[in-house]
């Protein structure tokens, strides 16, 4: 019974310890900006700057990745772990449905437009500029 492990299966394992610790990281400052935006009940503020300030820091990873022999563990870090753990999806989605059932038909509207919009324009111009 051999105990050699494999360079491809050390390199995986790294990789998934990468996303986790990154994701970590993204997840905790993910809250505390939860934590500290409050500025309304009505509407969520924290999720749509923690999205927009993830894809800027992807958008910046994206470009920096491009240009030239970069090391390997910034993606699995950054790219996927900080900013899969930063951004929210779910949370987006929840409370965008939470909008729809209360009736507040410009809220949600604002939210979706701003979420999306800010997103792809902010990723785009970065990419763009960059």
């Amino acid at each position: 019974m051999g105990y050699a492990i494999s360079v491809k299966k050390v390199y995986l394992f790294m990789n998934w310890m990468l996303v986790f610790i990154g994701g970590g990281i993204g997840s905790v400052l993910r809250y505390f900006i939860s934590q500290q935006l409050v500025f309304s009940k009505y509407f969520p503020w924290a999720t749509l700057v923690s999205n927009v300030l993830a894809t800027v820091i992807l958008a910046l990873l994206a470009v920096y990745l491009k240009s030239g022999d970069k090391p390997s563990w910034l993606l699995p870090l950054i790219g996927v772990g900080f900013c899969g753990g930063f951004s929210t999806f779910s949370n987006f989605s929840a409370e965008n449905v939470q909008l729809f059932e209360q009736g507040q038909w410009a809220l949600l509207g604002i939210n979706l437009t701003l979420s999306v919009g800010a997103g792809f324009g902010v990723f785009w111009m970065v990419t763009k500029v960059s």
